[in-house]
């Protein structure tokens, strides 16, 4: 009996080692996560970044290509483009990565909405937000939106995890005012 005791204590001293190992390990995982997608967005933006110079550059000298570009990339262009379509280009590029950037999910969820003006899933609702530079933080994010948007008069319910915007009658917002 003794030794059914010792071999039990045993065990459960490793499966309170092996426990505390792995709530380590996936929160080194979970920072490891966290610092991936910083640098997915860091990259994204000093690709884009990149894409802009060499687009001014070629409006100085059009015969410059990127070094990577093969001749059945180069884009077939009858003229350079000017100098305003490049900075039009760039502002519009630079402006798409950061639309939502430092609102809250309700707020840049109502700015979609009416840029879509269709119920969307939380999950799309989700990637176009990150595509947008909202940043959310947690372990299940379109549950968060989901949350979120149910708890905000301003969006319905219309399908599982599926939002729409609360119109009026004669189509116009709830309240009367466009306010974030």
């Amino acid at each position: 009996m003794e030794e059914l005791k010792d071999i039990l204590t045993g065990l459960e001293q490793r499966i309170h080692v092996y426990k505390s190992k792995l709530q380590e390990l996936q929160r080194k995982k979970d920072r490891v996560e966290d610092e991936i997608q910083t640098v997915k967005k860091y990259l994204e933006l000093a690709e884009t970044l990149y894409r802009v110079e060499v687009e001014k550059a070629r409006m100085t000298n059009p015969a410059l290509a990127l070094p990577a570009e093969t001749e059945r990339e180069k884009p077939q262009r009858s003229a350079p483009p000017t100098l305003s379509e490049v900075r039009d280009r760039s502002k519009e590029i630079l402006l798409e990565k950061t639309k939502y950037v430092g609102l809250s999910v309700p707020q840049a969820s109502y700015l979609l909405f009416k840029e879509v003006n269709k119920p969307l899933h939380a999950k799309e609702i989700h990637q176009r937000l990150v595509e947008g530079g909202i940043r959310i933080r947690g372990k299940t994010p379109v549950t968060s939106i989901a949350i979120s948007l149910s708890r905000d008069k301003r969006f319905k319910k219309v399908a599982p995890n599926t939002f729409e915007l609360v119109e009026a009658e004669g189509g116009a917002p709830r309240g009367g005012t466009e306010e974030l």
